[in-house]
């Protein structure tokens, strides 16, 4: 049994199907897919939500959100390796290091990607 229903004006035509659940008949919805997001999608989306009610309400109204998060995600991402390789060249950090201290190669390794991040969220992610 389909309830038949008036449609706003501007609104076309919605075919709905049902499936009876003990006593009640229950539409079959399906969700769109959301993007995979890596950490920097992430972190944008909680930054915007928490701190940017506006802009993230704003954008998920008109169907912007997910796209704008890729892309943050992605250049980021992007970011992020062309400063980490830019520093290590800055600061003679090569493969001949790593084969002769491994330690000191870790250290400087986890220096610079620490100060790339900090780079990428301060100018794209939190921004």
């Amino acid at each position: 049994m389909i309830a038949e229903t008036k449609l706003p004006k501007g609104v076309k035509n919605m075919e709905l199907t049902y499936t009876m659940q003990g006593d009640y008949l229950l539409p079959d919805l399906t969700v769109p897919e959301s993007p995979t997001l890596g950490k920097y999608g992430m972190l944008r989306r909680s930054y915007l939500k928490d701190h940017r009610d506006g802009i993230y309400t704003g954008m998920l109204l008109t169907g912007k959100l997910n796209a704008h998060l890729t892309e943050i995600d992605r250049q980021a991402t992007e970011m992020m390796e062309r400063l980490t390789a830019q520093m290590a060249k800055a600061q003679g950090v090569t493969e001949s290091l790593k084969a002769s201290d491994q330690m000191k190669w870790v250290q400087m390794m986890n220096n610079i990607r620490s100060a790339a991040e900090e780079i990428v969220l301060t100018e794209l992610v939190y921004s």
